[in-house]
């Protein structure tokens, strides 16, 4: 049996959507299950043994019709049995146009069901703590009905050579191994994504006051000017905890890092679902233009909580769209002080720092 799952898209979405094709090797342990995503993303796939083959769509495919059509006729001639496409969008739809699968799963859109076998609710509600990025790609399994437990668990692998030399960093910065690690997603992918600089800081005192921690920074060499606007808006005694230069060089060195700390706190984005699939706890701050049942995932109230400014004040999403909170998100954002949150969040440092 040949499958083919197409998901392009950011860390996030690749790192989830690779519980399809872990679900379908429980229940099909010999067949081939090649997964297309951006070449970014490539290295949360490392060690998925999942995963025959990783196909990747590059920049020229999306730029280049000819060459989309050309990887699209690519992957005609593997002669897929099953396509499932968790993506759904134009680039997606024509690979699976010409695909030639015999049977292909997707969402249920309104135009495009005749470019399926098998359509699906796109559901607006989750049912359960899972949360709805893990709920929808699970649903593109069950026109299968797989006669095994269903795992909704991504996977990242690490290395034993990986965790060493992650364990050198470390070491050769001093980090404090007697007391916790706490890893900050610091800076969102975009500006309306990121926490207000000022209020992070604040984020980051609270930390420090409530426990003796060692406290890491996530961010790109790109955004280090914010980054220190944040540093040197905390307190005296937070800088002291903080190690500021020490930063992976590239993704995989962030998993490694990431697996030797204990908890991440911070904006929602990759560095929060690669530390979820590493099992670690974690506390997410949402920007408000952001829909929190869809990315709050495995949320028991214990290792995995997040806020939002709408739990705080409902008032100001009246009747708003998706559109305009995205417009209105900077001012939103001044809303949604740390202090809002601030019992939740020491609750959260409790629970789970509980041996420093």
């Amino acid at each position: 049996m040949k499958i083919l799952v197409i998901q392009q898209k950011m860390i996030g979405d690749v790192l989830v959507s690779s519980i399809i094709c872990n679900n379908l090797r429980l229940a099909y342990p010999d067949a081939q299950i090649d997964y297309l995503v951006y070449e970014s993303t490539k290295p949360v796939l490392e060690g998925n043994k999942s995963i025959s083959n990783v196909i990747v769509f590059q920049e020229k495919h999306r730029k280049n019709k000819k060459e989309l059509i050309n990887l699209a006729l690519t992957i005609r001639a593997e002669k897929y049995d099953l396509l499932i496409d968790a993506y759904s969008k134009l680039e997606s739809w024509i690979i699976t146009a010409l695909s030639g699968a015999k049977r292909k799963i997707s969402y249920k859109k309104i135009g495009r069901t005749f470019l399926y076998t098998d359509n699906v609710p796109f559901e607006d509600f989750p049912k359960s703590d899972l949360g709805l990025a893990i709920e929808r790609r699970l649903s593109l399994l069950e026109p299968l009905n797989l006669k095994i437990t269903i795992d909704p668990l991504p996977q990242l692998y690490v290395t034993s050579e990986e965790n060493e030399t992650a364990q050198s960093l470390l070491k050769r910065y001093q980090v404090d191994s007697d007391r916790r690690t706490v890893m900050i997603s610091l800076i969102g992918s975009e500006k309306l994504k990121t926490y207000p600089l000022n209020y992070m800081a604040k984020v980051i005192d609270i930390i420090a006051d409530s426990h003796n921690v060692n406290i890491l920074f996530n961010y790109f060499p790109k955004q280090i000017s914010d980054a220190k606007i944040i540093f040197e808006a905390t307190k005296t005694s937070t800088q002291k905890k903080i190690y500021f230069d020490l930063l992976a060089s590239d993704l995989r060195g962030y998993i490694a890092i990431m697996n030797q700390c204990d908890i991440i706190i911070g904006n929602d984005g990759g560095a929060i679902n690669m530390a979820k699939a590493l099992q670690k706890p974690s506390f997410i701050i949402f920007s408000p233009w952001i829909e929190k049942k869809i990315w709050a995932t495995f949320e028991d109230g214990i290792h995995h909580l997040s806020v939002h400014l709408k739990d705080y004040k409902k008032e100001l999403f009246v009747a708003k769209t998706e559109k305009e909170l995205k417009k209105d998100a900077l001012q939103l954002y001044k809303e949604f002080q740390p202090e809002l949150f601030k019992s939740k969040l020491k609750t959260f440092l409790s629970k789970n720092l509980s041996n420093d």
